[in-house]
């Protein structure tokens, strides 16, 4: 796992990614964190969000996707549903999730430069070093890159 300090939004709008993924819940909100960025930045990202059943726990382990294309450039965000719920306390990352949807990331887009957040380990409460070994395994081989946030 590579890791990089700085914006993983504005890299994908500079080209330097062609997959950008992140954790969302199944509820179809992205109302805070990262996730609220990429719906304020790519809109088309919540969209298709929205086109998923809200609330079904059945979403667990996989993604909705949405191309962007701004000018010349054109890159996917994955909404990887690894979490059910948002509210309370706890940890909400469900870690099975998190590797089964990272599994069929890597199936679809093997070959793409992938990048992502602290998924699951942020307002999720997940265990970042389990949620990172379970990234390093599930895309094992591929060219994937942590983007730790800093303006």
């Amino acid at each position: 796992m590579k890791t990089v300090t700085g914006d993983l939004l504005q890299f994908a709008l500079d080209g330097k990614f062609d997959v950008i993924v992140h954790g969302c819940n199944c509820q179809c909100q992205m109302g805070k964190g990262i996730a609220l960025s990429i719906k304020q930045r790519f809109p088309e990202a919540y969209a298709a969000d929205c086109r998923t059943t809200k609330g079904d726990e059945r979403k667990l382990g996989t993604f909705s996707e949405a191309e962007i294309l701004r000018g010349t450039r054109s890159f996917h965000v994955v909404n990887a549903y690894t979490q059910f719920h948002w509210r309370g306390t706890g940890i909400k990352a469900d870690y099975e999730a998190i590797r089964k949807a990272m599994g069929a990331v890597k199936s679809r887009f093997s070959g793409k430069r992938i990048g992502y957040p602290k998924i699951g380990a942020g307002l999720a409460g997940g265990d970042w070093d389990l949620i990172r070994s379970i990234l390093e395994e599930e895309f094992a081989g591929e060219d994937h890159t942590y983007v730790e946030f800093s303006l």
